[in-house]
């Protein structure tokens, strides 16, 4: 007798077995959940609105969502029970400092420069120049070309009237001087 096809029965029983059993325990942890409820708790309904417990009765409770709003819900609509701070840094945009002694973080890179008072470092000790992201403007650009004595300033040094012929504005078809 071939024993594949009773092994692949046993093996797929054991399966659905093992999926049940997770499925039940997550529900007995739901209807524990459920029934802890206390008032004053901060609750997430299934449809993800946030709100405090006022009263609750055997399969329903009486939630407030906001000023003069009270909504009952069946306790199989609460998705969570949400902790004091968690509730409060949702709802209110309060954060509970529990990390005041470590160090700040900034948000964004400014740390990770030098600044004006550290010029040294060690860029200076390997002789490399600084490089600056900063935005500049064209006209500034072709200054400190003309400093440094590249060979295209050179060229253009060469070309008077070519440069000058660049720096005016082309005109196109239908434009004019007059306004």
């Amino acid at each position: 007798m071939n024993t594949l096809p009773l092994l692949f029965f046993v093996v797929l029983i054991a399966a659905m077995f093992l999926m049940t059993r997770s499925n039940r325990k997550r529900q007995q942890q739901a209807t524990q959940m459920r029934n802890e409820i206390q008032p004053g708790s901060g609750i997430r309904t299934i449809g993800g609105m946030y709100a405090t417990v006022k009263e609750v009765h055997e399969d329903t409770v009486l939630v407030d969502a906001g000023p003069g709003v009270d909504l009952l819900f069946a306790k199989n609509a609460i998705g969570a029970v949400l902790t004091d701070d968690e509730y409060n840094r949702i709802v209110h945009g309060i954060e509970h400092d529990l990390k005041s002694d470590t160090a700040i973080v900034p948000d964004d890179a400014s740390a990770l420069t030098e600044t004006d008072d550290e010029p040294a470092g060690a860029a200076a000790a390997s002789g490399d120049k600084a490089v600056d992201f900063g935005k500049k403007d064209v006209a500034e650009d072709k200054a400190d070309e003309k400093a440094e004595g590249t060979v295209e300033d050179k060229a253009e040094e060469a070309k008077p009237s070519e440069a000058k012929a660049d720096e005016e504005p082309k005109k196109t078809d239908g434009d004019s001087d007059a306004k």
